[in-house]
């Protein structure tokens, strides 16, 4: 039996790059009776840098929660909460760091990467700072055996499984050390619509789940191809064209897609023509999922009710390993 631990950030609506990077695979997951699998709306780590303004995180539980169900994840399968109603991941946290040094987390790469690319220089929050070790005590108040993560992502389960081996020669074997599941190379990063390398919310290039249609079209006939392709006639440039990547991610005529690549690359085929074909192809795929999102919509409380639901079973699993924790720390002092 796997038990496995994944989760959002609710800084906005989900889009298609979390789509193919996870949500796709947290489905299949799910389908699997050997997978346990928990789903965390990880807002207290997004307030580590939007604490001034909670709003903007607040505001997205919801959103991301119709995502979740959009795409076909069933509560009844899977368990997914919210970080901020389980206490006994902040008290993890505090007991892991102190088996952590300062200097360990200012080496993780994806901190220091993060930090430089927010500007926070000397200003970084705490919170922030420390964010890993949150993490830490995220997969293993679950004794989650496996995280999907993306490769940018690796060190930090790095620093999880150096804290569960610091903490169990410590004091006794209670933390399960995960491993990561990576995605299908050339699955983990959806490029953005204008061509940049990752499709994301401060970009503004993305394409959501929840978008309409008309919204939908208009984003693709949009899209980044060959800036040199001027004319019909005129040869093109597949790589880097953002239509081809699109359809080589979501298109299911593989035949019928090398033609089109062929026929661009000698001329005579015209960008509006593939950008159609682009659309019919994603709205083939994603028009069910906005119907679903919008039947989910129609009633925010109860699937507000949902994540209370799944926020009460997962704090019990957490209520069971923090007691395990302070067992082995010696500090259940009461019991």
């Amino acid at each position: 039996m796997n038990t496995i631990l994944t989760g959002d950030r609710p800084t906005g609506k989900l889009h298609l790059g979390h789509y193919v990077g996870s949500l796709k695979k947290r489905v299949e997951m799910q389908a699997d009776p050997e997978n346990q699998l928990y789903i965390m709306v990880a807002d207290m780590q997004a307030l580590t840098d939007n604490a001034k303004t909670p709003e903007k995180v607040s505001a997205n539980i919801l959103e991301v929660a119709l995502d979740y169900l959009a795409v076909g994840l069933d509560p009844a399968k899977t368990t997914m909460f919210i970080q901020s109603q389980i206490p006994q991941l902040s008290e993890l946290t505090m007991y892991y760091l102190n088996l952590v040094s300062v200097a360990r987390v200012r080496r993780n790469p994806t901190v220091k990467a993060e930090i430089e690319q927010k500007k926070f220089g000397e200003g970084v929050p705490s919170g922030f700072f420390i964010y890993p070790v949150s993490q830490a005590a995220d997969i293993t108040a679950f004794k989650a055996n496996l995280v999907p993560v993306g490769e940018d992502q690796k060190p930090m389960l790095e620093q999880t499984q150096e804290i569960v081996h610091s903490f169990n020669s410590t004091y006794s074997e209670v933390l399960v050390e995960p491993k990561a599941v990576l995605p299908p190379k050339g699955m983990g990063r959806l490029a953005g619509i204008d061509g940049n390398g990752k499709m994301s919310k401060s970009l503004n290039n993305g394409i959501y789940l929840a978008d309409p249609a008309d919204v939908l079209q208009k984003k693709v006939m949009s899209m980044y191809t060959d800036p040199n392709h001027i004319h019909v006639n005129d040869p093109g440039q597949v790589e880097g064209n953002m239509v081809f990547t699109y359809l080589d991610v979501f298109g299911t005529e593989k035949e019928k897609i090398a033609e089109l690549k062929e026929h661009y690359t000698r001329g005579g085929l015209g960008d509006v023509k593939i950008k159609r074909y682009l659309i019919d192809v994603l709205e083939a795929e994603f028009a069910p999922i906005r119907e679903r999102r919008e039947a989910f919509a129609k009633d925010p409380g109860e699937v507000m009710n949902l994540l209370k639901l799944g926020s009460k079973k997962a704090e019990q699993v957490a209520a069971q390993t923090l007691a395990e924790v302070k067992i082995a720390m010696g500090i259940n002092y009461f019991a």
